[in-house]
């Protein structure tokens, strides 16, 4: 069959393009330097570390130069700290009167 005898569907044509650009708006995962050393920050912050120990930390020990910014928003991404911080924080207004 040649071009000239296939008959244009519209339809069809704008479903390819919105496929087309679906595809190219999908975001990609790339790899952190800072997923091999995810258990053990995610285990230092829990124990009280600030983002600045943490980039003391991981270029002492391991010869990795991240800037403490970096290291506060990898791990905001992660889920094992926005459940674990949620939980720790309690709000006063769940105090009784006697408590106070």
């Amino acid at each position: 069959m040649s071009k000239r005898d296939e008959t244009f569907d519209p339809l069809a044509e704008v479903e390819r393009i919105r496929a087309r650009r679906a595809e190219a708006r999908r975001k990609l995962y790339r790899k952190s330097r800072l997923d091999k050393y995810r258990a053990e920050l995610v285990a230092m912050k829990q124990a009280g570390a600030s983002c600045a120990d943490l980039a003391e930390w991981l270029r002492v020990s391991h010869r990795c130069k991240v800037n403490r910014s970096s290291i506060d928003r990898y791990l905001k991404k992660l889920p094992e700290l926005t459940g674990a911080q949620a939980v720790t924080v309690e709000p006063e207004a769940t105090m009784s009167k006697e408590d106070r």
